[in-house]
């Protein structure tokens, strides 16, 4: 799958690099968060590509164990007969190996009392850099676990996406299409920073532009197609009789 490369894939690069080139006696703890549809996954996905890092997305039914051997699987270790060997277990390979751990939707270790105490003792065991993806309040959640807090090197927040991020999209979701700048700029101002609003905007005006039997999408275009309108993420608003 082709991906455009967005501001949020450089930050993340640039969060990752810092991670891992830290001086000796720097922490090796970063937090990626923005509100959802900002393309964190999507993000975070690449660079687990490109460094090879370990990449584990969390549920929200996830117990404690439940969690470290998630870990345990995506790393090819053994599950061991408790938590506290398959810490021991990850610790091992994490150490061994040197390659970063990202946890997605990191949101949930603060909804599971201890959770986010294990993710400092997984770096604490294997000093790997591990990078955690959240939600918006993410930094204010983490805030009331000190220890963890204090070793947080980098705090990277995602970015709403640019004119030059819907033009990158736009090669990826809507590649045989020519979309005039004024309808970019329609397009940014409803979907309000979301990547993932853009990227089905983008296929709606690909759609469009087949049906039409044009290449090209212009304001003009949008005013003679009946009953077309942007995606905006807002559920439709009630019909009174």
């Amino acid at each position: 799958m082709k991906i455009a490369k967005i501001t949020n894939i450089a930050l993340a690069n640039a969060a990752m690099a810092q991670l891992v080139n830290r001086q000796d006696g720097l922490p090796g703890l970063g937090v990626l968060y923005g509100p959802s549809g900002y393309g964190k996954t999507t993000a975070t996905v690449a660079v687990a590509n490109q460094t090879r890092a370990y990449y584990v997305q969390l549920r929200s039914a996830w117990t404690r164990k439940t969690f470290m051997e998630k870990v345990c699987v995506e790393l090819g270790v053994e599950k061991g007969r408790n938590t506290a060997e398959c810490l021991d277990n990850i610790c091992a390979r994490l150490a061994a190996s040197q390659r970063p751990l990202i946890i997605d939707e990191a949101d949930y270790l603060v909804t599971r009392s201890g959770m986010v105490e294990l993710v400092r003792d997984i770096y604490e065991g294997s000093q790997s850099p591990v990078l955690l993806v959240g939600e918006e309040l993410m930094p204010n959640k983490l805030k009331r676990y000190e220890r963890f807090h204090g070793r947080v090197l980098a705090w990277i927040p995602a970015q709403p996406v640019s004119k030059a991020d819907a033009q990158a999209l736009a090669q990826v979701y809507a590649p045989t299409v020519s979309i005039a700048d004024e309808v970019i700029d329609k397009l940014l101002a409803v979907s309000h920073g979301s990547v993932r609003r853009v990227a089905v905007n983008l296929v709606n005006l690909a759609e469009l532009a087949d049906t039409q039997g044009c290449d090209e999408i212009t304001l003009s275009t949008l005013k003679e197609a009946k009953g077309f309108d942007f995606y905006s993420g807002e559920a439709p608003a009630r019909r009174r009789p």
